[in-house]
């Protein structure tokens, strides 16, 4: 096995066949002189060279060196090729112990020894190959006469009399010899072009785990900063549980100290009201009325009902509802800080700008289809579609806004650019490349741009949609507020006017959420 080793290690691995004229590119891998160059024929104005093997590049058509030593091996291992172990071939005439063939002879359909091959015919009709056991295959099935010839209208190998007298005469044919030439020729250049499609692949997927890996980081670092928040969240509402339940406990210690206080006065008051109940009881079992009418008035105790009230009181829950809103939106503003969340952005819409079929409300927040004509003046500004477009544009920052589409079953909501055009169908936002909308129709959802649509999957109705914008990253995002914010698209675009809110109604209406 030795020798089979040997032999891969020989061969080209652009023609596969062993190695003739030996040359090595400056990364150390070696190829045919004629092979690699006809590659770097086929390299020429890409703007780098490559090898075949690694993919190493080079600016400049790389120096050939001649392999000497390589070519000492091949030339070598050709003296003896081939052997026993190599080929696994034996001679067909030495019956007594099997040798190892040195040749094949196509018409005889044998192979031969080196002693055998010396004593072979040598005319020009035994045709000699390596050694090889298709031997059959190598012969016309019809004429049993040595393939010699290819058909290239037939795409077939042929022998002599297909091509004079068969069914291949007339046809254009070669011989075998320069059309296997021509073929590993097409065969080169569709491994150059498969090998340049592997690497631009390579490249793909390297990209694609770039990236994974990047997400992942980031993933991993928004998933640390969410946990951290969370925990802190956690730790500040413990502290604020703390303390309102020590203001709790220590208003409940003070009523309780009172409420001791004045137990032990109502016990002493008690104790004086007893004595003097038992003073009028003996008065009034007196039968002298001297000493009962010279008594003095025992007169009234004070009432303490009312310092009851001012030392006990109520518990005052205002004030501790007021601990609790004052910690929370600490706590809040604390979340903000830590992560960006926007304020809904204020959306008026721009009554110059409302087609006469759509009616727009006092507040300038509710776009209505209407029957009735409005009438507006005609101006460059007014659609003619039943649309509108906000007073406000947005040429940086970040910025979202929210609709309720719940009394419209046919509407676009979106942004373009105040230099959308203003009659015909091309004017509907979404159906050029100066607008960006969710479109709903009957029950089915799509996002257009320049009238590409996106379909939405799913048909669950949806009552609200929100638009946020990022001007600077160049990112338009639409989300479904259904049973939880779901998000539909997110359009890249480098924005390059300012952006308006827009509004198609087609029936009902849409308000927009202030």
């Amino acid at each position: 096995m030795a020798s089979a080793d040997l032999r891969q290690e020989l061969d080209c691995s652009i023609c596969l066949s062993i190695y003739t004229d030996p040359v090595t590119l400056r990364c150390g891998h070696n190829f045919c002189r004629v092979c690699i160059d006809r590659v770097l024929d086929t390299q020429e104005g890409s703007g780098a060279y490559t090898c075949p093997d690694c993919r190493a590049e080079c600016q400049e058509r790389p120096a050939l060196i001649r392999n000497i030593t390589l070519c000492n091996i091949v030339g070598s291992f050709l003296s003896t090729w081939p052997d026993q172990e190599e080929t696994g071939i034996f001679c067909t005439y030495c019956v007594d112990s099997p040798v190892p063939a040195a040749k094949s002879c196509l018409l005889c359909e044998a192979s031969l020894c080196d002693k055998h091959l010396r004593v072979h015919s040598k005319s020009a009709e035994h045709v000699l190959c390596d050694p090889t056991t298709a031997l059959g295959n190598r012969k016309c099935s019809v004429h049993k006469k040595v393939l010699e010839y290819y058909c290239t209208e037939d795409a077939a190998c042929i022998c002599v009399s297909c091509s004079l007298a068969g069914e291949h005469r007339g046809h254009k044919v070669e011989m075998m010899g320069e059309a296997s030439r021509k073929k590993k020729e097409k065969l080169i250049n569709v491994l150059q072009k498969l090998t340049t499609k592997r690497a631009e692949t390579e490249k793909r997927v390297q990209s694609l785990q770039e990236r994974r890996r990047e997400y992942k980081e980031k993933t991993a670092g928004v998933t640390e900063r969410v946990t951290a928040l969370f925990r802190d969240i956690r730790r500040q509402l413990e502290d604020l549980e703390k303390r309102v339940l020590s203001d709790i406990s220590i208003k409940e210690e003070r009523v309780s100290i009172s409420v001791s206080y004045l137990i032990q006065q109502l016990e002493i008051k008690k104790d004086e009201l007893s004595r003097k109940m038992r003073h009028i009881e003996e008065l009034c079992n007196m039968s002298d009325p001297v000493t009962v009418l010279q008594e003095p008035d025992t007169g009234d105790l004070c009432d303490t009902e009312d310092t009851e009230r001012h030392c006990i009181g109520d518990l005052d829950v205002g004030l501790i509802s007021g601990t609790l809103h004052r910690g929370l939106s600490d706590i809040i503003k604390g979340v903000n800080t830590e992560i960006y969340v926007p304020e809904p952005t204020d959306i008026l819409l721009d009554v110059t700008t409302a087609g006469d079929n759509i009616e727009i409300s006092g507040d300038r927040r509710t776009a209505s289809r209407s029957d009735i004509y409005q009438n507006h003046p005609v101006t460059p500004e007014r659609f003619q579609c039943p649309q509108v477009i906000s007073t406000r544009g947005f040429s940086s920052g970040r910025h979202y806004w929210e609709v309720d589409v719940s009394k419209s079953e046919s509407w676009r909501v979106g942004m373009c650019y105040p230099s959308i055009g203003r009659r015909g169908r091309k004017s509907y936002i979404g159906d050029n490349n100066k607008s960006w909308c969710l479109w709903r129709m009957n029950t089915l959802y799509f996002l257009l741009n320049g009238s590409k649509q996106i379909c939405v999957p799913g048909n669950t109705p949806c009552d609200r949609v929100r638009v946020y914008l990022d001007y600077e990253a160049g990112k338009l995002s639409f989300y479904a507020l259904c049973d939880s914010i779901r998000h539909l698209h997110t359009y890249k675009v480098k924005f390059t006017e300012p952006l308006h809110a827009a509004l198609f109604v087609a029936g009902g209406c849409i308000q927009i959420s202030g």
